[in-house]
C-alpha cells in the first residue's frame, strides 16, 4: 500500500490469480491511482519461481522484497521438488527468485533486494546433517528459525559478494517483530500457544507496523549495505524499525559460503560473476 502511494510500479506475486486479484482490487480501493499487478508465484516450485521471472524479469526491476514465507506445519512435508516445505519454501524459492532476477535488477541504476527474516533467526542454527529435516522435525524451533535463519545469512553473503564484485546492487535484511499474521495459524504445541497468548498483548503489533522494517530497507536513503532492520521495542517485537544487532551464527563466513554453494548445487541457479568469490 506504501509503495503504490508512492508511484511505484508493484508486481504482487500470488500462488494463485484468486489470491493476486484480491490484493490488487484492495490496494486499488484504497489508492485509485495505483499501478499495482499481480503474477503467479508459488515459492514452493522451482518451476513455478522459473516462469515467474521468465515472464516478469524482461524489464528493469528496482526492488525485490523477498516476503512470502510458510510457517512449519506439525508434521514434515515436501515441496514438488523434494525440499522440506519450510526450507524450500522460505529459503530455496527466494534464492532461486533472487538469482534469477539478478539481470533485471542490474539494468537499474540504484537496484535493491530485502529479504525477510525474522526474530526466531536468534534461535536458528544451520545443522548441515539435518538441513531438511530428514533426520529429525520440530516446526517452530527446528525448520523455521533455521530457514530463516538462512535467509538472513544469504542477504548478508549476498552483500559480501555485491562488494567483492564491485557490482551495483544493494541488500538488506529486515525482520517485522511479532506482527499479527495469518502465519499464527502454524503455532502448534501448548507451549507454543502459551507463549503467543502471553506476549501477545503487551507485545504485538499489526501488519501495517510489522512492515515498516520491510519498508525501511527497501526505500530509506539511510539503509545500509548488509544492513539488518527490526522494530525498537522490547525483544524487537513491536515499534518503529532501527538497526537491530545481527546474531552471531548469520556472520558465520564459512557457513554462509558452504550454504551458498549447497543452495546453488540444489536449485541450480547460480549468480554469474557472484557466484565465482571465494
Amino acid at each position: 500500500m506504501a509503495l503504490a502511494r508512492a508511484g511505484a510500479h508493484i508486481v504482487l506475486a500470488a500462488r494463485t490469480a484468486a489470491k493476486g486479484q484480491d490484493a490488487v482490487d484492495r490496494v486499488g480501493r484504497i489508492v485509485p491511482t495505483a499501478k499495482v499487478q499481480s503474477s503467479i508465484l508459488d515459492l514452493a516450485s522451482l518451476q513455478s519461481v522459473r516462469e515467474f521471472a521468465e515472464r516478469e524479469g524482461d524489464r528493469p526491476l528496482d526492488l525485490l522484497i523477498n516476503n512470502a514465507g510458510t510457517g512449519g506445519a506439525p508434521k514434515r512435508e515436501l515441496t514438488v521438488d523434494g525440499f522440506e516445505r519450510v526450507f524450500g519454501t522460505n529459503y530455496l524459492g527466494p534464492f532461486t527468485l533472487t538469482g534469477l532476477l539478478l539481470p533485471a535488477l542490474l539494468r537499474t541504476a540504484r537496484p535493491r533486494v530485502v529479504t525477510i527474516a525474522s526474530s526466531a533467526s536468534k534461535l536458528g542454527k544451520i545443522d548441515f546433517d539435518n538441513l531438511q529435516s530428514e533426520l529429525s522435525y520440530r516446526p517452530m524451533w527446528g525448520a523455521y528459525s533455521q530457514a530463516k535463519l538462512a535467509d538472513l545469512i544469504f542477504a548478508l553473503e549476498f552483500q559480501r559478494r555485491i562488494d567483492a564484485t564491485g557490482t551495483k546492487l544493494m541488500s538488506a535484511a529486515c525482520h517485522p517483530g511479532y506482527a499479527i499474521t495469518n502465519l499464527e495459524k502454524y503455532t502448534s504445541g501448548a507451549g507454543m500457544k502459551l507463549l503467543t497468548a502471553i506476549l501477545r498483548p503487551w507485545a504485538s503489533h499489526d501488519a501495517a507496523h510489522g512492515a515498516l522494517p520491510t519498508l525501511y530497507a527497501a526505500t530509506s536513503p539511510d539503509a545500509q549495505p548488509g544492513g539488518y532492520y527490526g522494530p525498537d521495542g522490547p525483544l524487537e517485537a513491536k515499534g518503529y524499525p532501527v538497526a537491530v544487532s545481527i546474531p552471531k551464527r548469520a556472520i558465520d563466513t564459512a557457513v554462509a559460503k558452504r550454504l551458498w554453494l549447497i543452495s546453488e548445487n540444489l536449485t541450480g541457479v547460480t549468480f554469474g560473476p557472484l557466484s565465482n568469490v571465494s
